[in-house]
């Protein structure tokens, strides 16, 4: 397959990017600074600068020609305020997918978040709850496209050693999971086209991925694997 990367110099996009390659795939990492480039080359991707928030739905369609998937795995990140959540988490999502549909794309997987598809808690800070109304606001247009699109919802993200085992479900993701192991359920549904139409929530959990992916894909109450 050829997958593009929308935000290829983040933490779980380089995970996957070295997991895709690893298995004979053909990545491409899009990237907004030119000083990622041989960082994703390492990786085995090959880097497209492509800023999404200054970019245009033709300039984006055109790095996209002749891909098979789309991942939406860009973000504002830390330390940046309640506008670029908007800019990134939801208006570059929205362009990745105008795109997508331009270029004749059907496959578009989206790392969201936990709490996405709720209002944010009324303790939340001005920025996260920015963060989660930009997700909600990103998720629902993708999700009302023409797209063959699976939204991913991680629960709170750790820098641990990946253990292979999650909990996928429809219902709400608690506790944490590692990027690695969010990498890997999201390589295991590049190649589950029966995710289509699927939100999950991911947390770590007691099913190896494979496993947990299939079960998604086979029983679209969401129920977890027994």
């Amino acid at each position: 397959m050829k997958i593009i990367i929308a935000g290829g110099h983040g933490q779980i996009a380089r995970r996957l990017g070295r997991l895709l390659t690893a298995q004979g795939d053909s990545v491409v990492g899009l990237i907004r600074n030119p000083a990622h480039s041989n960082e994703l080359s390492d990786d085995g991707m090959r880097p497209i600068v492509c800023d999404l928030e200054a970019a245009t739905s033709d300039d984006v369609a055109a790095a996209l020609v002749g891909a098979d998937a789309v991942v939406f795995a860009a973000g504002a990140g830390p330390g940046s305020g309640a506008a670029r959540k908007y800019t990134v988490d939801h208006q570059a999502a929205v362009l990745l997918a105008e795109a997508a549909l331009q270029a004749g794309i059907r496959r578009y997987v989206m790392i969201s978040t936990r709490g996405a598809g709720s209002p944010p808690p009324a303790h939340a800070d001005e920025v996260w709850a920015a963060y989660v109304h930009a997700k909600t606001a990103a998720d629902e247009h993708v999700m009302a496209q023409d797209l063959d699109w699976t939204i991913l919802r991680p629960a709170a993200l750790t820098d641990d050693p990946g253990t292979g085992a999650v909990r996928l479900t429809a219902e709400q993701s608690v506790g944490r999971v590692t990027r690695d192991d969010v990498a890997q359920v999201l390589a295991a549904l590049l190649v589950t086209p029966a995710t289509a139409g699927l939100v999950l929530e991911l947390a770590q959990g007691p099913d190896p991925v494979a496993e947990a992916v299939a079960h998604a894909a086979n029983n679209r109450t969401g129920e977890p694997c027994p």
